[in-house]
């Protein structure tokens, strides 16, 4: 029975990516209209169009998400979102959580390689090569003139995949150092069934069922200076650790 389950699961799999090129296939020559419009408009509505085939690819995997807001959120104010990254559908779940507000993200450049997918990733988040200094530098720039123009910035301070059993790993400054310097509230979110709907663990782990997205408290930074970095990233850190916990996120051990 487990034989025929894993073998189920695979063909789900490859399945949902099937579905998953065919909408980005039907909805390319919509992005492709987009070039004429200037870089800030094109990039906001290449997400509109983007979060629409995600939308359409998630119902047809049977994956439903609720957003759950433990307090209000102001959608006309920009903000830095920082989410836990523990699963290859993280990305595809942003863009279902952050809807109707303008957002960018931060991508690999090597990504912007793939054919088409690559062409839309390059349109609608801010390239950066993690090995070069001077790239990083550029692409810090870019998500600063983001907040100026009143769009939202989306990262995980983690940096990477989470592998533990534990709520979360270490973080990275960016995150913190662009909010204080730029003097941007943090928004907390969480990604409680990604890691159960498709772990890093395998290519072929897509399942089907709920996806839930917390919107925690603002984090303000009002004051904040450069040497209060430390304090500010425990600060978020504490809180997304502390909610983790409390809606029993499933690869959480003791």
């Amino acid at each position: 029975m487990r034989k025929i389950l894993s073998y189920l699961q695979i063909v789900y799999s490859i399945y949902a990516v099937l579905v998953l090129l065919l909408v980005i296939l039907i909805l390319f020559p919509f992005v492709l209209l987009t070039a004429v419009l200037p870089k800030k408009t094109r990039g906001n509505v290449i997400y509109r169009v983007t979060r629409f085939a995600i939308d359409i690819a998630m119902l047809s995997w049977g994956i439903y998400q609720r957003n759950i807001y433990e307090v209000p959120h102001n959608r006309k104010k920009a903000v830095i979102f920082v989410f836990n990254h523990i699963s290859y559908l993280d990305a595809l779940t942003l863009l279902k959580a952050i809807r109707f507000q303008n957002m960018r993200g931060l991508g690999k450049s090597e990504i912007g390689d793939i054919p088409i997918a690559g062409f839309i990733y390059k349109s609608a988040v801010i390239m950066v090569k993690r090995t070069d200094a001077e790239d990083r530098a550029r692409s810090i720039a870019d998500l600063k003139e983001a907040l100026t123009n009143n769009i939202s910035i989306a990262l995980a301070p983690e940096g990477t995949f989470n592998t533990t059993n534990k709520p979360l790993i270490s973080f990275f400054d960016g995150a913190f150092k662009i909010a204080i310097q730029t003097q941007t509230a943090i928004k907390p979110l969480l990604f409680l069934d990604t890691y159960d709907r498709y772990s890093y663990k395998g290519a072929f782990t897509l399942t089907p069922g709920k996806s839930r997205v917390v919107y925690l408290e603002e984090i303000p930074v009002e004051g904040y200076t450069i040497e209060d970095l430390p304090l500010l990233k425990q600060k978020v850190y504490d809180a997304m650790e502390k909610g983790l916990i409390k809606y029993k996120a499933s690869w959480i051990k003791d």
